[in-house]
């Protein structure tokens, strides 16, 4: 899979520069995929369709949505340009970057926690992993800007970006929206690699997790990184469609 993963990028950056027009279908098609896919992943019932109206034509969706799902739709584009502003500023992942990502996630949902580490012990409902003690968060999150920043010109892209997104949920450290901006760190370390934003789908959300929780309790990374290289091979085949017609 990574050999052709690689041909396809290869393929790709032949064409490079696009022109506006396709980099603009592409991010608003990108838009409206990750923010409807990473929310819905996490319990947000707004449908794709009613998640491109809140974003391309501002429009507020009734029948019982929540105000809360709203603000997670328009929150989420914002930390989609977030992190694309930060690859345009070629700034790497650090502590702050990572804050400020959080802040965006959870503005206006949870002022109070919003791009802070949590105070307190949690538990994650469905899974045997027990995230750390609250007091160790400060000294993980050190630890694992430090791993990132030993391999991340050793690794390849694809599994840095996808052991760092497991590192990241595993410590789990904020009191929500861990899942959400994991997803985005992951497409932060792919895009600074020359990647295209990269989409784990809600109709994968079970294998998603199932990865998720064998690469916790059992440190095997196998099924995750091929579901982030199948999601990343996915990805690739939408832009090379477009730009290569």
């Amino acid at each position: 899979m990574f050999e052709e993963i690689n041909r396809k990028k290869q393929i790709l950056d032949s064409r490079r520069p696009f022109n506006k027009t396709i980099i603009k279908n592409l991010k608003k098609y990108f838009d409206v995929e990750l923010t409807y896919n990473s929310n819905a992943i996490e319990g947000n019932t707004l449908t794709i369709t009613e998640t491109k109206v809140i974003l391309e034509d501002g429009i507020t969706i009734g029948k019982g949505k929540s105000l809360r799902e709203h603000l997670e739709v328009i929150n989420h584009k914002e930390a989609i340009d977030y992190i694309e502003d930060i690859v345009n500023k070629n700034i790497d992942i650090n502590e702050s970057v990572i804050k400020n990502l959080h802040y965006i996630i959870l503005k206006s949902i949870d002022n109070e926690n919003a791009g802070k580490y949590r105070n307190v012990n949690v538990l994650i409902s469905g899974s045997k992993h027990r995230p750390p003690e609250h007091f160790l968060i400060s000294e993980k999150m050190g630890k694992l800007i430090k791993w990132y920043d030993v391999n991340k010109n050793k690794l390849e892209p694809i599994m840095l970006a996808a052991e760092f997104h497991h590192k990241f949920t595993y410590i789990h450290p904020f009191t929500d929206g861990n899942g959400r901006c994991g997803r985005l760190l992951m497409n932060l370390i792919l895009m600074r690699n020359g990647y295209t934003i990269t989409v784990i789908k809600m109709q994968d959300r079970e294998s998603y997790m199932n990865a998720l929780e064998k690469a916790s309790t059992e440190n095997d990374l196998e099924a995750f990184i091929n579901i982030v290289a199948s999601a990343v091979d996915r990805s690739l085949d939408t832009y090379l469609y477009v730009v290569t017609g």
